[in-house]
């Protein structure tokens, strides 16, 4: 056995366990309990948290301390979150769990906005001021400053997964998923596609967060829109397909589905597992990585910067996820026997002939290039919690080098490695959202006491 199946084999097995039973019921119970402490507040007020973060534009305009406004700290979190995960992802829990996995996309979805709110709300109100002058936050810090020395530890264990796992979900990965795509719609070669992206990327992380910022700002509402856009178009011309989609995935969500077409059947089990794993990899309510982007946000409430971040999950997962699979669904494309971004590509393809597959192809290259930007933010503050600010620099040379050496290799591999590494860093923050919980319910009630 080569080093590479033994390390397939060995990591498999971890993923079996970290993405057992209990780590479905630690994700979806964690935020289940969060909506219940908040008595629903996530869901009721999603209206004004679009409010705010319309409200949020310009750093100039807001009060309190931060780097970057607070819109554009929910646009750098979502450059990290829409990515491949919305067309690949979203394709992949289709092909492996049939159409009742996007149903427990959606369940992951609603509980994982309280999770998204109550991570940036400890996010702002533990953050903290680092040797370069910035505001920085995240599980690590809330660990640290709330819990106390005792759980020290629990910190660090999240900053050492989160700085690997970035490397896996927010580089490589993106990386080869566009390799793949241009490869096979236009036959670049993958080494010249990681090595042109690894230069774009380097080129904005220079300017560090403020620049990722700036840029996530202008090309994440561009491209939802775009993407979103083209989706609608698609399922106006199968408006007829729509009820019955609708039917597939909440039967399917609750019985098995058979053999048919090019589809091997599912159970149940494998819905619910594919669909909260994918929906967790799409939106990552409960990974701990988005509030280390909203800590940096220009504001003097953590509350209204939760209510922002909440937003997130909707547009991600309830918005460009839904797209994304009921494209996949009407079109009849999830019984093809594809899967991943391919499967993605032909059923916008058959349903726009000449020009569908080109919105994945453009739409998974934008999106999974703001990803890379996006996790370099939480991967560098990962690295500069365990060694301080020298180590940016450091880091920023290894993930541009990491770019295209992702994009020529194996993609199940890298899909197997990701998925395991998601699952571990959110285990130490879902823990510390539990034991902080009755801080964020308390700072919750005090500030719509005084709305």
């Amino acid at each position: 056995m080569d080093i590479l199946a033994l390390m397939t084999d060995l990591i498999t097995q971890l993923n079996g366990i970290v993405w057992g039973p209990l780590m479905l019921v630690l994700i979806l119970g964690t935020g289940f309990m969060l909506m219940i402490g908040l008595r629903g507040m996530p869901i009721a007020k999603l209206g004004y948290g679009l409010k705010m973060l319309w409200a949020g534009r310009a750093t100039k305009t807001q009060q309190g301390e931060g780097d970057i406004a607070p819109f554009n700290a929910l646009m750098a979190s979502l450059s990290a979150t829409i990515g491949t995960g919305n067309i690949a992802g979203v394709a992949t829990a289709i092909f492996l769990g049939g159409p009742g996995a996007l149903f427990w996309m959606w369940m992951t979805a609603l509980v994982g906005m309280a999770t998204k709110y109550a991570e940036a709300v400890l996010a702002v109100h533990y953050r903290e001021t680092d040797d370069n002058g910035n505001k920085v936050g995240g599980p690590m810090y809330y660990i640290k400053n709330g819990l106390g020395k005792r759980f020290a530890w629990l910190g660090t264990t999240f900053a050492i997964f989160g700085a690997l796992a970035g490397f896996g979900i927010g580089n490589t990965i993106q990386a080869n998923s566009v390799a793949d795509v241009l490869s096979s719609s236009f036959g670049v070669p993958p080494l010249l596609t990681g090595s042109v992206i690894a230069v774009l990327v380097a080129m904005v992380l220079i300017g560090g967060i403020k620049r990722i910022a700036n840029v996530a700002g202008r090309l994440v509402p561009f491209m939802a829109v775009s993407y979103v856009m083209a989706g609608i178009v698609i399922l106006g011309l199968h408006a007829d397909q729509i009820p019955a989609a609708f039917e597939l995935i909440f039967v399917h969500a609750f019985t098995p589905i058979a053999a048919t077409g090019g589809f091997a059947g599912a159970a149940v089990w494998a819905a619910i597992r594919f669909g909260v794993a994918r929906g967790v990899f799409s939106n990552e309510a409960g990974l701990g990585s988005a509030p280390i982007a909203h800590a940096a946000s220009t504001t003097n409430s953590p509350v209204r910067q939760g209510t922002i971040a909440m937003t997130g999950t909707f547009i991600d997962t309830i918005v460009i996820c839904s797209i994304t699979g009921l494209v996949i669904i009407v079109s009849g494309s999830w019984m093809s026997g594809e899967t991943g971004a391919t499967l993605s590509s032909l059923a916008f393809e058959s349903a726009l002939p000449g020009f569908g597959g080109y919105i994945v192809t453009f739409g998974l290259s934008l999106f999974a290039f703001t990803t890379i930007l996006g996790w370099s933010i939480y991967g560098e503050k990962c690295v500069s919690y365990l060694f301080g600010v020298k180590a940016i620099t450091p880091f920023r040379i290894a993930w541009i080098i990491a770019i295209p050496i992702g994009a020529m290799a194996n993609l199940s591999f890298i899909w197997l490695v990701a998925d395991t590494l998601n699952a571990m860093m959110a285990i130490p923050n879902l823990i510390a959202l539990l034991l902080l919980s009755p801080v964020v319910f308390k700072l919750t009630k005090e500030y719509f006491a005084k709305k």
